[in-house]
């Protein structure tokens, strides 16, 4: 049986800082450098994931994270089919802060599908796991916690966005 084969554009979305350029490369090209490179604009990374009967590809979007662009951002969003919010588990305000980069995105692309991923899950907390999973029900969305740096939980967090934006998950 042939695979129905589709194309969807993801985002990553949040704070500078938070690792969203080590989440794509460590997920499209298995690497990681801990290096920080500020990201100017944005940078397309493709990833063909299966799923099921459906092959599909992500183009990944990995936004620039400073709050002072948000027309620039708008841009950036329009026909996005989904979004990683990506906030660091070290930095509670990161994570608030997840909440409007969730809103600016549903403004533009109002049935986009988003997850919310803690990055630098090798650290330590830097808040109550309590709050995480108040605020993941606040948000109505689940809450991946990956490690760009071990790999730990980042091909999972990209598989339930493409099942969510495939209609399941």
């Amino acid at each position: 049986m042939e695979h129905k084969r589709y194309i969807r554009k993801v985002c990553l979305l949040g704070d500078g800082g938070v690792g969203k350029t080590s989440l794509v490369r460590r997920y499209v090209d298995d690497v990681f450098n801990d290096k920080y490179i500020v990201s100017f604009g944005t940078k397309v990374s493709k990833k063909v994931l299966n799923i099921g009967d459906v092959e599909l590809t992500l183009m990944i979007w990995d936004v620039l994270g400073q709050r002072s662009e948000d027309s620039l951002h708008a841009a950036y969003y329009r026909g996005s089919n989904g979004a990683m919010l990506v906030g660091d588990l070290t930095r509670q305000d990161t994570m608030e802060h997840l909440q409007k980069w969730r809103d600016d995105l549903l403004a533009v692309e109002r049935d986009a599908k988003t997850v919310i991923v803690g990055n630098k899950a090798d650290l330590e907390m830097g808040f109550a796991p309590t709050w995480l999973a108040s605020f993941s029900k606040q948000l109505d969305s689940d809450v991946y916690r990956t490690s760009a740096k071990t790999g730990d939980g980042v091909e999972r967090a990209f598989e339930q966005l493409g099942k969510r934006l495939m209609g399941g998950g």
